[in-house]
């Protein structure tokens, strides 16, 4: 069973986009299906067509996990927001991947009943652990993914209730994006960091107050590759003649 993150706003974090998820280290791990958020991490917001920079990283995300089991949940494409789902079918597409049709927006259960349907329906079906969950927003994607999550293995308290603070998270893993690739709700984006700071130090303690080890995920990390270098300036002939004139 794949390891998991508990806490509702807490994701394997820091990542600037998909270049560095390992994404056969994730299957080897026992991740078999993913569900990505649209805008500002897959494409530029209100376009459908995929980041050029992202191109070698989206065909290994869908050649390891396999056809159907990479699904595209966005608040605008396949929603109400969609008239005619003209945008999902455009998504899908470019994309080359399926774009859920939903009623109700993320992070609602609707939402993630449809989810849960989907991967369902599969040929060979994919439970909520065996998913990623990846997305630009906490309030939304990584709710989301913690939201399909469930506790388990809780200890009872001395008047015989369940303890939830003793439960284990099972669910999918919740990867939060934080590269922009074009500015959009930035103090939105600001709240958000603030909040996962404060977040992150109250998720990790135990039942005395006491200050847990962070999971260690990196080898589900790559490092980002060296950005491509510049383009090499041509002159034209009345420069190259100049520069041969001053050479003399």
């Amino acid at each position: 069973m794949p390891l998991n993150i508990p806490g509702i706003l807490v994701p394997l974090h820091l990542l600037k986009d998909i270049r560095q998820l390992d994404f056969r280290e994730l299957y080897r791990a026992g991740f078999r299906g993913a569900v990505f958020d649209k805008d500002n991490c897959l494409t530029i917001p209100h376009r459908d067509q995929l980041v050029p920079e992202l191109k070698e990283a989206w065909q290994e995300c869908r050649e390891v996990f396999g056809e159907g089991n990479v699904l595209i949940v966005s608040n605008s494409a396949g929603t109400r927001l969609d008239p005619g789902e003209i945008q999902a079918e455009s998504v899908s597409h470019y994309l080359a991947v399926p774009v859920l049709r939903h009623a109700s927006l993320k992070p609602s259960y609707s939402c993630i009943n449809a989810i849960r349907k989907y991967f369902a329906s599969l040929p060979m079906p994919i439970k909520d652990e065996e998913l990623i969950i990846v997305g630009d927003r906490i309030f939304t994607d990584v709710v989301l993914a913690n939201r399909l999550g469930r506790r388990k293995g809780s200890l009872m308290d001395s008047q015989g209730f369940a303890d939830e603070k003793t439960a284990s998270h099972v669910g999918p893993l919740a990867i939060w994006t934080t590269g922009v690739w074009e500015k959009e709700s930035m103090m939105m984006r600001w709240l958000e960091k603030l909040t996962m700071q404060g977040v992150h130090k109250l998720v990790y303690r135990d039942i005395a107050g006491q200050r847990m080890s962070v999971p260690d995920w990196s080898r589900f990390v790559k490092p980002l590759p060296p950005p491509p270098p510049p383009p090499e300036v041509r002159q034209n002939w009345f420069m190259r003649v100049l520069s041969g004139i001053r050479g003399v």
